[in-house]
């Protein structure tokens, strides 16, 4: 008896340029590393429901937890249940996480332990058949980056790392990647001899911002910012990074790393590859990663690194109306410490679109508010038919991308003043997420996590860009290094008196924003 072969099954009422439709994750699971720890709680746990929530994971998503604490499955899934409470983005319903309990498990165990990655072996097989994950399974690494070379051996030990019968395998790697050009360069060999490049995903959470995927498409989409967006007629960028907190309990972390490590080597420099980047062929992983490194490899430190960058410590100071501490006097700092809270550098790229056009980036905790900004601020008139006084108050045309926390644009440019004199004066025009949709904008590690599941590698730095930063910040760091100790400010101003000396000799001044 002849047997009829089934054609797949597709449905005709789906048309693929309808964009309405979302992307949704094929059977698959999560796992990770470091579940007890506050980014599990605060963002990958909530992400997760929200996801799920939302309809984007498949209906037998698996997540495992594998940390020390002696939990039961109940256990875990209670921890999951009150993260998600309190820090889910979206209303929390009964019917989808009765749904999610099915799929959790957890593996107790420590990374060094071969006991513990048999359990998790073990633990994903059964999933496998209870939920049907089809053995595709991510491994998000939420643990210290000293933690990563003995995770990445152990899931090649057990064969967790192994992909067959068309299932994938897949690593999450949290920054900081390394602290160095030469320690993330040994990372990325260890990581690279278990997975392959298609296989990591290293998770910048600043380029899952709606707001950071919008400086493509404020680009590329529209016709009239791209023909100005050049050093014919670009003054000079500032890219801030601003934190109103300072370390809080992570000491022993943050000390010995610093301000430049922890933001301008990742989210900064990032912000700029793709401000500066010129026009991808398509909006894929490979031509977006192409043209960031192409301006990543472009970047040319100053000739004087003591007047180019400044690094600083906040002392004590007035912040949201409360006396606050400096850096020396936090819990576990050595008072002799010199690690950088404040960091501002001037770089260039030598390429045809923005020889000469400085690019300022700065970072700093215990300044004025919280706030990320690129702004990009544009020459003066060539000639101006109005006197002097009449434009006095004008200041320099800007486009004005906030990455948070009110996401949107503004676009700063010179107006008459309603009266019977000539008088001219900035004005704004804004764009605001909140207000032009009616959609709220997903968390980041929403979009990334889904990101990983579907293996859409857009939003995540390569190896190369990875180098790249790193051999833009060690000579900033070395000089740092053999050359005084950083400058104090005072906390709740926006930074060291040096860091506006440093604008000043150009000419120039930080924006406030």
């Amino acid at each position: 008896m002849s047997v009829k072969r089934l054609e797949p099954w597709s449905n005709p009422l789906r048309d693929p340029a309808d964009r309405r439709l979302p992307r949704v994750a094929g059977p698959s699971g999560l796992v990770i590393f470091g579940v007890t720890g506050d980014l599990s709680r605060k963002k990958l746990m909530p992400a997760v429901y929200d996801l799920a929530n939302r309809g984007l994971l498949p209906p037998g998503f698996s997540l495992v937890g594998f940390a020390r604490r002696e939990w039961a499955h109940e256990d875990f899934a209670a921890e999951v249940h009150d993260a998600v409470k309190e820090h889910a983005r979206t209303e929390f319903r009964e019917e989808v996480w009765q749904q999610l309990i099915q799929g959790m498990r957890f593996v107790q165990g420590t990374f060094d332990d071969d006991d513990s990655f048999e359990r998790l072996r073990a633990t994903i097989d059964e999933l496998d058949k209870a939920q049907g994950t089809g053995g595709n399974f991510a491994f998000y690494l939420s643990v210290p980056p000293s933690a990563f070379p003995v995770v990445i051996q152990q899931l090649k030990k057990h064969h967790l790392a192994d992909q067959s019968n068309g299932s994938w395998r897949r690593a999450v790697i949290e920054k900081p990647f390394g602290h160095d050009l030469k320690s993330a360069e040994e990372l990325n060999k260890v990581v690279h001899e278990v997975f392959e490049p298609d296989q990591v995903f290293r998770i910048d959470h600043y380029l899952g911002k709606e707001t950071v995927q919008n400086i493509l498409a404020l680009r590329f989409a529209n016709t009239m910012y791209e023909p100005i967006w050049n050093r014919s007629f670009v003054d000079h960028i500032q890219i801030t990074m601003a934190e109103d907190i300072g370390i809080g309990g992570r000491a022993g972390y943050y000390d010995g790393i610093g301000a430049a490590r922890d933001v301008i080597q990742n989210h900064l420099l990032q912000l700029m590859a793709l401000t500066a980047m010129e026009e991808p062929a398509s909006f894929d992983a490979d031509a977006l990663a192409a043209e960031k490194e192409k301006v990543l490899g472009a970047v040319q430190l100053p000739k004087q690194l003591g007047r180019s960058t400044v690094r600083g410590q906040y002392a004590a100071g007035w912040q949201g109306g409360e006396k606050v501490i400096g850096y020396l006097e936090e819990d576990g700092i050595d008072t002799r410490s010199k690690t950088d809270t404040y960091a501002a550098v001037k770089l260039e790229i030598d390429n045809r679109r923005w020889a000469g056009v400085p690019f300022y980036l700065r970072t700093g905790k215990r300044l004025g508010r919280r706030v990320t900004e690129i702004a990009v601020v544009f020459q003066r008139a060539p000639h101006s038919p109005f006197d002097h006084t009449a434009t006095e108050e004008l200041g320099q045309n800007a486009i004005v991308i906030r990455v948070q926390p009110d996401e949107g644009v503004t676009v700063r440019f010179g107006s008459k003043v309603p009266g019977t004199s000539m008088e001219i004066r900035d004005v704004s025009m804004d764009f605001a997420y909140g207000e032009s949709f009616t959609e709220s904008s997903p968390e980041a590690y929403e979009r990334l996590i889904l990101d990983v599941l579907l293996g859409d590698s857009n939003l995540f730095p390569r190896t190369e860009e990875v180098e790249l930063s790193w051999k833009i910040l060690d000579p900033i760091e070395e000089h740092w290094d053999k050359h005084g100790r950083p400058a104090q400010y005072k906390s709740g101003t926006w930074g060291p008196a040096e860091a506006d000396e440093m604008l000043a000799r150009d000419g120039r001044s930080w924006r406030r924003p």
